[in-house]
């Protein structure tokens, strides 16, 4: 399940979130771009580390956040998909940031895929990092819903046509990882 699709403000920066039990991965990512890059991920135990997500958003003043929703290939929830929601309600309180949810199918997967063939092709001769596909994933996740935005350029559409262009567009298929 993604959050509605609007267009992006021009230029804006955004968070993503990869919500685990150990870990939340994050990523950095912009309209401009529609790419993003992983951020070191933020501890999480009995509760996430506030004070450094408090922190990551001071330091990227994001225009919004938007958190991996974790189902199962199914569409079903999974134990994870709570916390998760509730992560995602608690950031939405705390620091008033606009959250979205993005459907986070296979991003572990395929962050885990994409590290490996980084291996081994040499791209990535260092051992892999606690945290690092945490990031991994969250920028695949962020990457996923900044390309089902539309472009601010779709808001000079007349609404129709606006409305079409956004009802047509899907997500990625799951069979890409993402």
């Amino acid at each position: 399940m993604t959050s509605p699709r609007e267009a992006l403000a021009p230029g804006a920066v955004y968070l993503g979130f990869d919500y685990g039990a150990k870990r939340i991965g994050v990523a950095v990512g912009d309209e401009i771009t529609r790419l993003a890059r992983p951020l070191p991920a933020i501890n999480n135990g009995r509760q996430p580390d506030w004070a450094a997500l408090a922190q990551a958003l001071k330091d990227w003043r994001p225009s919004a956040v938007v958190v991996g929703l974790p189902i199962d290939l199914d569409g079903n929830d999974q134990a994870i998909t709570t916390q998760a929601r509730s992560f995602a309600d608690q950031l939405r309180r705390r620091y008033g940031v606009p959250v979205h949810l993005c459907d986070e199918r296979m991003s572990s997967r395929a962050a885990d895929d994409e590290i490996r063939s980084a291996r081994a092709d040499g791209r990535k001769t260092r051992r892999v990092q606690k945290g690092e596909r945490d990031g991994v994933a969250a920028r695949l996740i962020l990457e996923q819903w900044l390309g089902e935005q539309p472009r601010a350029a779709a808001k000079s559409m007349a609404p129709e046509a606006a409305t079409a262009a956004v009802s047509t567009s899907s997500p990625p298929s799951s069979d890409t990882g993402v």
